[in-house]
């Protein structure tokens, strides 16, 4: 199982991110442009000491990600998908993909894997969107849950 964050902003949903990998043995890929340093104190403070531990693939852009990318389906995740990311029959080699915190998955990447694009369903209309590493959880151990593994 693999995370994908493009273009992630703030340090500590990553660091978060980051953690969660850690403690469900998945991969977390990183793609530039990052909004913050690796060595962010933010970054470290919020996966604590468990960041040196992360298996961590950081990609200078998408293009080069898909070029560099393990065997998998790719699994977008946006908060403008119309499907529930709970129909999804999730898979061991997944590659479960995330867009910034402010502009979400890029139009472009959208578009191109439409058929594969999951949201998740919010029950108020006063709520755009959930916070990165909280949707990460929620769709990581989703998956997870189906294959048996939590």
């Amino acid at each position: 199982m693999h995370v994908v964050l493009v273009a992630p902003e703030i340090p500590q949903n990553t660091g978060s991110i980051g953690r969660l990998c850690l403690a469900t043995a998945t991969t977390l890929h990183l793609i530039d442009p990052l909004g913050f340093t690796i060595d962010d104190r933010h970054l470290r403070r919020a996966g604590l000491d468990y960041w040196p531990h992360v298996r961590l693939a950081r990609h200078a852009s998408w293009e080069a990600f898909l070029a560099a990318r393990p065997a998998g389906r790719l699994l977008c995740f946006s908060a403008r998908a119309s499907r529930s990311y709970t129909t999804v029959p999730f898979r061991a080699d997944d590659l479960l993909v995330f867009g910034s915190e402010s502009r979400g998955l890029p139009a472009a990447i959208r578009s191109a894997h439409a058929e594969a694009t999951f949201g998740i369903p919010l029950a108020s209309e006063h709520v755009r969107s959930l916070n990165l590493a909280t949707a990460v959880a929620i769709v990581l151990y989703e998956a997870l849950r189906q294959q048996g593994k939590v």
